[in-house]
């Protein structure tokens, strides 16, 4: 598939009106011209991206459970963040990692990068893989409130069925585990 904005499907942007310039993201309005020669308009959300990491030690996988406002409830997640500007995923991956568990790794494996919301948002989140993990220190953000734990593949699997585990990143991550466990690699 073409990926390029001759693409016959491809929006040309008429007009851009930012609404909005918050501390994580921004959000602007588009009035576009579309295929056919009508118009329309795209609200859309910027987002510097993000990293997640798999961490596995002890065929376990480290999560964080932590209060999510726009759920208004606890989520189970792998960690997770944004970069900030001009870091290299890589290693704002390991930054996370150690921030928000106390882990520290060796190398990190990239899964994939993915888009989270691609109808409203550009953000663009990059999976890595960590395992020979050694304890580090935990220096969670400060406006950041989580518990750390670790858990079984057959627990992963039960909180997603529950809910509990709701996340895009942390899905893709059991399931990656998953190919994981039956293959040897990361991927399919």
């Amino acid at each position: 598939m073409t990926q390029h904005h001759s693409h016959p499907f491809a929006e040309r942007t008429l007009s851009t009106k930012n609404i909005f310039q918050g501390k994580i993201i921004s959000l602007q309005v588009d009035e576009v011209q579309l295929p056919n020669g009508e118009t329309s308009t795209r609200e859309i959300v910027r987002h510097p991206g993000a990293v997640a990491v798999l961490a596995l030690k002890e065929d376990k996988m480290i999560v964080v459970e932590q209060y999510r406002k726009a759920l208004e409830k606890t989520q189970i997640e792998i960690p997770a963040g944004k970069l900030e500007p001009g870091e290299d995923p890589l290693e704002a991956a390991k930054r996370e990692l150690e921030e928000e568990t106390g882990f520290v790794c060796e190398s990190l494996i990239h899964i994939s990068s993915f888009y989270t919301s691609p109808g409203f948002a550009d953000e663009l989140l990059h999976l890595y893989a960590a395992e020979q993990l050694k304890e580090g220190e935990k220096r969670p953000d400060e406006d950041e409130f989580l518990e750390c734990g670790a858990i079984t593949l057959d627990e992963a699997r039960r909180y997603i069925r529950e809910g509990r585990i709701s996340d895009a990143k942390t899905i893709a991550a059991v399931y990656a585990w998953q190919i994981y466990r039956l293959t040897g690699s990361f991927h399919p």
